[in-house]
């Protein structure tokens, strides 16, 4: 037979307390006595209670449910994102719901979902809006904001990290090392992400009185950033330094330019990536990247999003926060005094 399932009355006659002292404790907003916290929790153990969180939302009409898009986990920072997200949502009582796109653009591919599944809000990391798709979802009344992507539309929030700065200092890290032959490894060529660091690293070298010798597009992913660091590297003139728009496709480019080139890095070859993923400070990689701030990144996108949330009058706002170089041994030591800054 079924066994029958435990009520918060249950609990409340257990713990000898009224029913809303049990709602209340397990209401993330609600206030509660410690005494009479412990005694339900005890009850709520002995009973096997579970709160019916989906009954819950139809009293409140407050899910709790916060939708997080994303276009692919195989980039580690990304993955890195989710998790601390999921930290600072679980402090605020809200539960996340996972959606992926089949893009990077492929907002289209799960908005129904989400309209479907009553969250309160949308948390968007390295997916881009389009105009139209944002509007669109302004006028559902969904409280958005993205992470690490911008877009030309003002109601949507944004939290990013300065691209164009991060893509600048490496140009001008490279030249002043003395390299000359310096290429760029791109990801989604089209993502706002890659055009700013693109056109940081290009101002950066030309500060220098350099230019940028080659390119390829890895796509922000490991296996298309060892075919287009293979096609660099078989050239007739291989680039003797690359900058990488992610610690994926960097580390991806350092694993080909030894194994397959048997070129060393960094006395052949100087390696800059972007993200500073924590698999870039193992010893064994010892990347030189652009460090992403992002505990601040998620803590900021998670204030404005529940802002909006409690106050949907809340003007949004467009967040960039600085990058940080983090010096270690993928690139040659300095041959002089040039100032890089």
């Amino acid at each position: 037979m079924k066994k029958k399932s435990v009520t918060s009355h249950d609990v409340a006659r257990l713990a000898g307390v009224s029913q809303s002292a049990v709602s209340r404790t397990f209401s993330p907003d609600a206030k509660v006595s410690d005494k009479t916290r412990k005694k339900v929790m005890e009850a709520a153990r002995q009973l096997g209670y579970r709160p019916n969180t989906i009954a819950r939302s139809l009293i409140t009409r407050s899910s709790r449910t916060i939708a997080v898009v994303v276009y692919s986990l195989e980039n580690p920072f990304y993955s890195y994102m989710l998790e601390k997200a999921s930290r600072f949502f679980k402090q605020q009582g809200y539960h996340l719901l996972l959606f992926s796109a089949s893009s990077s653009d492929g907002f289209d591919d799960v908005l129904d979902d989400i309209l479907r599944s009553q969250v309160e809000g949308i948390l968007m990391l390295a997916i881009t809006l389009n105009d139209d798709q944002a509007a669109l979802v302004c006028d559902y009344g969904i409280p958005v904001v993205i992470i690490n992507r911008t877009v030309d539309y003002a109601g949507i929030s944004q939290v990013a990290c300065d691209n164009f700065q991060g893509g600048y200092w490496a140009g001008r890290h490279l030249v002043s090392l003395g390299h000359r032959r310096i290429a760029y490894l791109s990801g989604l060529v089209d993502s706002s992400t890659d055009i700013q660091r693109r056109a940081g690293f290009v101002e950066g070298l030309a500060s220098m009185g350099a230019a940028l010798h080659d390119s390829g597009i890895g796509h922000y992913q490991y296996t298309s950033a060892c075919q287009a660091t293979r096609l660099l590297f078989a050239s007739t003139t291989p680039p003797d330094a690359l900058f990488a728009a992610n610690d994926l496709m960097a580390i991806a480019a350092m694993e080909v330019i030894q194994s397959e080139f048997c070129l060393k890095v960094p006395e052949d070859v100087s390696v800059i990536g972007f993200d500073d993923v924590p698999m870039a400070a193992w010893p064994s990689h010892s990347l030189t990247t652009l460090q992403q701030p992002v505990q601040t990144m998620i803590m900021r996108a998670t204030e404005l999003l529940l802002a909006q949330i409690d106050q949907p009058d809340t003007p949004p706002q467009q967040i960039t926060l600085p990058v940080t170089p983090m010096l270690r041994g993928s690139v040659r030591r300095p041959s002089g005094d040039i100032n890089d800054t």
